[in-house]
């Protein structure tokens, strides 16, 4: 699959989905404008290693041609600088990734809203919905000048799954369900103008987070399962990202606006796999096994 020509805009990409998502953009020949707070200079309240320089460095290493841009996605003037020099640059935008967040530090775990602290769950949902509305307010009017246009809002966990299960908190719960009716909502404004908007989740994620909090990486993520044995499911941030690419090559893709989409559920229509060449789908794996209580095995499911 080729995206030579295509510029896109991954904003929230210096770790995690973000940076598979730019990278495999890349690896396709996009032009990928990649953005976050954290720089080589200076670190977000995250207070993590990983740099959107990176990131962008990542992409190019890809073959497509990477551009770091520092934004904090809660100021509009900001947003709206970073469009602007997108269109003086590029003179167009084909594809916005959503994948704005920032609330791993800030939810609490099974916590009722009296218990949880106030200030981070409103925190938590300014960066979870505010900055994607300040987003797609900028960046999608670059968007619909051209036929074709593809956006999508990255969440946790697709609708199906969301709508009967309680995520965590109120406030991560409402986060996590209020970008696939973003998407949804998106796409009816989008539709008039030949642009196709969707969510998308990736599964059980192997982020340099979720590695990290194991103990383990990459290379031997597998020993994780020996206290987490459901992690067996789980996948690389590149293979959110090659759903991505599938979506963004696929001159048919407005048969999926509006709707809620996973990377395994796409890895069975589109044929592309994970690193290691499989296809976990997580998002059938969680409630047919992890919630049934099934002991872990993905057999049948990657």
């Amino acid at each position: 699959m080729t995206l030579e020509g295509k510029v896109a805009l991954v904003a929230g990409a210096t770790r995690g989905a973000g940076r598979g998502i730019a990278v495999e953009l890349g690896a396709a020949g996009a032009t990928v404008y990649v953005t976050g707070r954290t720089t080589r200079t200076q670190q977000s309240d995250y207070h993590r290693p990983e740099t959107i320089e990176e990131t962008a460095e990542l992409v190019t290493a890809q073959g497509g041609k990477g551009i770091a841009v520092q934004v904090d996605h809660l100021i509009a003037d900001d947003v709206r600088k970073l469009v602007e020099r997108i269109r003086a640059e590029q003179g167009r935008l084909d594809i916005l990734v959503n994948d704005l967040w920032g609330g791993e530090k800030l939810f609490e775990w099974n916590k009722p809203v009296w218990d949880h602290n106030l200030e981070n769950g409103l925190r938590l949902l300014r960066l979870a919905i505010d900055t994607h509305l300040i987003t797609a307010h900028h960046a999608l009017p670059l968007i619909v000048e051209r036929p074709g246009g593809l956006h999508i809002e990255v969440t946790d966990g697709t609708a199906e799954y969301n709508a009967d299960h309680y995520r965590l908190s109120p406030f991560y719960d409402l986060a996590k369900v209020a970008a696939t009716r973003m998407a949804w909502a998106h796409a009816k404004d989008l539709a008039p103008h030949g642009a196709t908007s969707v969510s998308l989740t990736p599964g059980w994620l192997r982020s340099e987070m979720m590695l990290e909090a194991f103990g383990v990486s990459e290379e031997n993520w597998r020993a994780a399962t020996e206290r987490v044995p459901h992690f067996i499911i789980s996948e690389t941030p590149r293979f959110v990202g090659r759903a991505v690419v599938a979506l963004a090559a696929d001159p048919d893709r407005s048969r999926w606006s509006g709707q809620s989409l996973s990377s395994g559920g796409l890895a069975q229509i589109y044929g592309f796999t994970d690193l290691d060449g499989s296809r976990p789908d997580a998002w059938r794996y969680v409630p047919e096994v992890q919630d049934a209580g099934r002991p872990a095995d993905a057999t049948g499911y990657r």
